[in-house]
């Protein structure tokens, strides 16, 4: 029986343990580059016994971006940054993995902690604004409320350029030493607007029915593949459910992810389509919520899943795997507040070498302290539960 902390394979690689640090926008780049910030930030928590850890989503294209202040590799000059992260992922013993995304309609943002006369933190900038650009998008529908200005309608060769600058990001991504990759069609970004009756009006072979509006998802997983080695895993963060009748729908997505396989994804990382703020019983208060849905694509597709959303509690995450209800747990908001969250966890749930997670040099210090043990910054180590003990 998995759990938490076993050893997880897919294709070439294998993880130290079932933790996934999620991708999470920190609005600290420059020029798209990743740097000191990024290696302290990262290195943290590959140091604090993470198995495999994503930066932020990475943009494809310069108009992928969500703010000017966001990652990307579009360009070989930005390589060089990537590969200091990967370099400091890798000496600490985690995965380093890339997620690969173009923000379509809902780019060209403020961040959320800053703001600019007339337009505030997390709004939308007009595309002649200086820290602005013109949005695209599969329709010429903008998102609506604070996110309406006019977007471009993709034509089909624009289409075509980007799955190129996918595959062109790829080959980037393995020049810098990622040795996982994702791709962020979820959370009403390009992909998951593609695949949304919401956000998808075309009637060419890229609107209307599931086959075409799988189409884009399918294209770029295939110009992907050419480039990105069989070794190394491809997988996909999809927006499965916008949660709303004229949206996008879990079935229609069982089906889709079914396709995706049969073009080489290799895990399905499953989240929400957020294509519109008209959701019914919007369930994200709610702990571990998408955990059942993920469970029915790794049931009925026998593909490896994984999810986000609420599953910071050292039981809960523990419990999904030992169920064998999903393969990895991916944690953000904890990934931030906490970088050693695995080691806690591991002390919570009485592992019994949790030090194990961290550099042997801080192991050896750890192991052996003398003195006052509560003052070792982390509580007294946890009686094994029950449920552990009787593993």
């Amino acid at each position: 029986m998995p759990d938490l902390f076993s050893p997880f394979t897919l294709k070439g690689v294998t993880l130290r343990n079932r933790i996934v640090m999620s991708p999470m926008t920190m609005y600290s780049s420059h020029d798209g580059e990743m740097d000191d910030y990024h290696v302290s930030y990262l290195g943290a928590r590959a140091s604090g016994g993470f198995g495999l850890i994503f930066p932020e989503q990475i943009a494809i294209t310069p108009d992928g971006r969500t703010t000017t202040e966001c990652a990307g590799i579009w360009s070989d000059d930005q390589i060089d940054g990537h590969r200091r992260v990967t370099d400091i992922i890798k000496r600490f013993g985690a995965v380093p993995a890339i997620q690969l995304g173009h923000t379509g309609r809902k780019g060209s943002e403020v961040a959320p902690h800053k703001s600019y006369p007339g337009f505030p933190g997390n709004s939308q900038l007009p595309a002649d604004h200086p820290n602005g650009w013109q949005c695209i998008a599969p329709s010429a529908i903008p998102y609506g409320g604070d996110h309406s200005w006019p977007v471009h309608e993709l034509t089909v060769d624009e289409i075509k350029a980007l799955h190129r600058k996918y595959a062109d990001a790829a080959r980037r991504a393995l020049d810098a030493g990622y040795q996982w990759l994702e791709m962020h069609f979820a959370h009403g970004y390009l992909g998951a607007e593609f695949f949304s009756p919401i956000a998808n009006h075309r009637t060419d072979q890229y609107g209307g029915s599931l086959e075409n509006r799988a189409r884009f998802h399918l294209e770029a997983l295939d110009a992907v593949r050419e480039v990105w080695p069989d070794e190394y895993p491809l997988t996909m963060r999809l927006g499965a459910d916008d949660l709303n009748p004229a949206g996008t729908q879990f079935d229609d997505s069982l089906v889709a992810i079914g396709w995706m396989k049969e073009h080489g994804l290799d895990l399905a990382d499953i989240s929400l389509g957020f294509n519109t703020d008209e959701m019914i019983d919007p369930p994200m208060g709610r702990e571990a919520f998408m955990v059942e849905k993920t469970n029915r694509v790794r049931t009925q597709l026998q593909i490896p899943v994984g999810t986000s959303w609420n599953l910071g509690i050292p039981e809960t995450a523990d419990q999904v795997i030992r169920d064998e209800l999903v393969d990895l747990v991916f944690l953000g908001r904890p990934a931030l507040s906490n970088p050693h969250w695995p080691v806690w966890a591991a002390r919570e749930l009485g592992h019994p070498t949790p030090f194990e997670l961290v550099p042997d040099d801080w192991r050896w210090w750890l192991e052996n302290f003398r003195g006052y043990d509560a003052s070792i910054g982390l509580p007294p180590a946890a009686e094994p539960s029950a449920r552990l003990r009787s593993a």
